[in-house]
């Protein structure tokens, strides 16, 4: 027997009823989420519908950072120091990778190497920013690029382009004028940020260099250029599925940088250098445009690019000839007696006869020490012009104390050492040149020693000794200024920049009278072309009638103790001495001025630096027109006697 409902109407009406009042309820509740659904939408639709345009447009199309080319830099007459050449690069993007590992396995099965760097790549992959292509490998040969193409739109998030990067075409030559780049590390972005600067998006693009030394770093700014980004259409997978080009903006590349330097001159000079160590740096002694700045031993820069192998780093690093380092403008030394003709304009300014003669009998007692000539012999009687020809070191020891230190640390200063050059590359060496106000501030620096200089000190520093320090460039500029006899002439290495040319500084008058600098040009003269000059056979140019005016000099790099020898040529390369050449030519009408360093010689200045400072010099003359010109012009008939002219019997019965 079934139960009773439990609920009873007593009519039908009120069972009608009640069925009424819960239909309205459901109703009216379907009412409200169907309106409150429409609304939605309606907000969705018509409020919020630009904004989910928006977002559903990122989504289609994804905007890819370029990298823009770096300008280029270039020689005086255009050659390409610095250039860019395309490269295959095989890059994965982590946004559009929706499996890394099962990815690089793919890459790796085309790409085999690659195997070796997963660890590192996956962290690479994971730290970049967002839609920022990371090279999983660079300079594909055509082959494997090929091959990865052929299956790259199976494999999503892999990119296989044609990228540029920097390339040096003359390796080494201009490995430290014009520099190198490399990848933007984490203290370059620590640097911007401590001082407070924005970091630019470029920095994290794997593919972004920036300039680390030479014309690279001084000029990085301009060089870099100004981004752009690629806007791609992508599918849900990540598939690139076009372009769009209306809404990509191409970088804009950076400016293209013309140098003062020729490149034939400077391939010639690192080359006559051959194995040994030091720098050479050639002017133009009108303008003062450098020709040539060479450091020797060099590097090959476009192994910074991708990153120089550590075990290669450390090695030059610890090579004992250091080829990182710049001797041209970077590494100092004593000028030893190319410092002569500095001391030499002193004395003059002191009032002392240039014919004054001082018998040099080998040395120069002074006190409680002997000084020694280089010749032990001893030169004779050396009036000033003699002592240049001959390097004469007693004729200065003898008389640099009646013009005192002071008096040559002034001549110095106007001759262009201790000092810095605005030549476009920064962290030059000033040298020193010592004064009894630079040993005061000395002793007082290092808090210890005694201030007082001492005349025995001067000696040292007349003949290019002692505490005295200068580099290539500075030698150059001395040897510049002497040769103009006018002016002191700036050094200039960036001719241009973009299409804004950099005009020269203004040069300012020589303190020195016109028969000062006679003198001392006269006696460079003589070392190159006096059959008893000091550099008279490694002087000869070969070039007719175009002669070099020069001084030799060769630098202690130690303290000897009395009697020791000074650096036979199978000495161990390190406690050898320097050798030095500085010269300008025509001696006549002077255009050009070098000064040559080897660091640790085999012999001398005489032996080693002026036959290679020679070779160079010839150079820079055959590529100028009027010294062309003038090497080739025919020479003047010789002189015909009067009787060997046809009628010249006649010639005397005419009136005079």
């Amino acid at each position: 027997m079934s139960e009773e409902p439990s609920i009873y109407f007593r009519d039908v009406n009120e069972r009608q009823g009640s069925f009424l009042r819960r239909t309205f309820l459901l109703g009216g509740g379907a009412l409200l989420g169907l309106g409150a659904l429409s609304a939605r939408m309606a907000h969705l639709q018509v409020v919020d519908a630009n904004r989910y345009a928006s977002a559903a447009t990122a989504n289609r199309f994804n905007d890819r950072l370029q990298v823009p080319p770096r300008g280029r830099i270039v020689d005086r007459e255009g050659v390409v120091l610095a250039g860019n050449r395309p490269s295959f690069t095989v890059s994965i993007v982590r946004d559009a990778t929706p499996d890394l590992d099962a990815t690089l396995d793919l890459v790796a099965r085309l790409l085999p190497d690659t195997a070796e760097r997963r660890r590192r790549l996956i962290r690479e992959v994971n730290a970049a920013p967002r839609f920022v292509p990371v090279p999983v490998k660079t300079d594909l040969t055509w082959e494997e690029f090929a091959r990865v193409n052929l299956y790259v739109s199976d494999l999503p998030g892999v990119l296989a382009t044609m990228d540029e990067v920097r390339f040096y075409p003359y390796g080494g030559a201009f490995a430290h004028a014009v520099g190198y780049v490399a990848k933007v590390s984490d203290r370059d972005v620590a640097a911007l940020r401590e001082a407070e600067e924005e970091v630019p998006g470029i920095f994290y693009h794997p593919g972004f260099r920036i300039g680390r030394v030479g014309v690279e770093r001084s000029l990085d700014e301009p060089l870099r250029g100004t981004p752009g980004y690629q806007r791609v259409e992508v599918d849900a997978e990540g598939r690139i599925r076009g372009e769009d080009l209306e809404g990509s903006e191409p970088p804009t590349p950076g400016d293209e940088v013309r140098l003062t330097i020729d490149a034939d001159v400077q391939n010639r000079a690192l080359e006559v250098f051959g194995e040994e160590s030091g720098g050479c740096v050639v002017m133009d002694v009108r303008n003062g445009d450098v020709l040539c700045m060479v450091s020797a031993p060099s590097f090959d820069p476009n192994l910074f690019v991708s990153g120089v192998p550590s075990e290669i780093y450390r090695a030059w690093a610890d090579y004992e000839r250091r080829p990182l380092l710049d001797k041209a403008i970077y590494g100092t030394f004593p000028p030893g007696s190319t410092f002569k003709m500095t001391t030499a304009l002193a004395l003059l300014d002191a009032g002392i006869d240039p014919a004054e003669r001082v018998v040099c009998t080998g040395g120069y007692r002074y006190g409680a020490r002997t000084f020694r000539c280089w010749r032990a012999g001893g030169h004779g009687p050396m009036n000033m012009h003699d002592a240049i020809k001959n390097s004469c070191d007693t004729y200065f020891y003898h008389l640099c104390n009646r013009a005192g230190v002071d008096r040559i640390a002034r001549t110095a200063e106007a001759l262009g050492f201790g000092q810095a050059y605005e030549i476009g590359i920064g962290g030059q060496s000033d040298g020193t040149v010592p004064s009894t106000r630079w040993k005061r501030e000395y002793v007082e620096a290092v808090g210890s020693g005694d201030p007082t200089w001492y005349p025995g000190e001067t000696l040292s520093v007349a003949i290019g000794q002692g505490a005295l320090e200068v580099n290539a460039l500075q030698l150059a500029v001395m040897t510049s200024r002497i040769a103009n006899g006018r002016q002191a002439v700036v050094p200039r290495l960036i001719r241009s920049v973009g299409e804004e040319e950099r005009p020269q500084a203004p040069f300012q008058h020589l303190p020195f009278p016109n028969e000062q600098l006679d003198i001392v040009r006269a006696g460079m003269a003589a070392v190159a072309n006096d059959v008893t000059g000091t550099a008279y056979r490694a002087s000869q140019l070969g070039l007719g009638d175009i002669l070099m005016a020069g001084k030799t000099g060769t630098a202690q790099s130690r303290d000897y103790r009395p009697g020791e020898s000074r650096g036979p040529r199978n000495a161990v390369w390190s406690r050898r001495d320097h050798a030095l050449f500085v010269a300008f030519a025509p001696h006549d009408a002077p255009r050009y001025a070098i000064a040559l360093i080897i660091q640790h010689a085999p012999a001398g200045g005489s032996a080693d630096a002026a036959p290679r400072a020679r070779e160079v010099m010839r150079t820079v003359l055959l590529k100028d027109p009027d010294m062309r010109a003038r090497i080739e012009r025919p020479l003047p008939p010789e002189p015909v006697a009067p009787h060997e002219v046809e009628g010249s019997e006649h010639l005397s019965s005419l009136p005079q």
